[in-house]
């Protein structure tokens, strides 16, 4: 009797060793879990992180778009109508603004959103973006020796533009990637999208 009172605390000692190897078993599986969902979550961000600059990129492409259009119309009608290069380049800010807000306006338009949510997305969502690289872009010009100074039938001309641009466009990508970050600029715009 006492043996058999042994096997049965014998059998419950097994019994609660059981239940202890199954807990920390289970215990380890939720660990596998969270370390495989951290592992998951890295990768997620990641991805992120590559989406960020693509969209930072398309962002930066779209704006760079109006500031072109704008830019070139302003300097040919500047030097068409022969004013001076304070003159032209103020234009083709002003007009570098006006196409690189109405390139945004009609996206978020096509969205179905009235005007004047659209107007204040599309200020919210580009006027740094258009800052920045209008502030490159013409310091470029402005700094290229003769290039203020040239004509539309100059290569310098159209050479000196397309450089700035460029450049432009290469210093307003980080600077979209950070806005879109933070929940602003074309992260805005894309929310309309959807």
């Amino acid at each position: 009797m006492q043996h058999d009172t042994h096997h049965g605390r014998h059998g419950r000692h097994d019994h609660h060793s059981d239940h202890s190897a199954h807990a920390a078993h289970a215990d380890h599986a939720d660990h596998s879990d969270h370390a495989s969902h951290a592992d998951h979550t890295g990768h997620s961000t990641h991805s992120v992180g590559k989406v960020g600059w693509a969209m930072a990129a398309r962002a930066t492409l779209h704006c760079l778009t109006g500031c072109a259009i704008g830019e070139i119309l302003g300097m040919v009608i500047g030097t068409a109508l022969g004013w001076g290069n304070m003159a032209t380049m103020v234009l083709a800010i002003v007009l570098a603004f006006f196409f690189g807000y109405t390139l945004t306006l009609r996206s978020i338009l096509k969205a179905g959103v009235d005007f004047g949510t659209a107007l204040r997305v599309a200020f919210a969502a580009d006027t740094l973006s258009i800052a920045v690289m209008e502030l490159i872009d013409n310091g470029v010009i402005a700094l290229w020796p003769g290039a203020m100074d040239a004509t539309l039938a100059d290569t310098l001309f159209w050479g000196a533009l397309a450089i700035s641009l460029a450049v432009a466009f290469v210093a307003t990508t980080p600077v979209n990637k950070w806005m879109i970050g933070r929940g602003k600029g074309h992260a805005v715009v894309h929310q309309y999208h959807h």
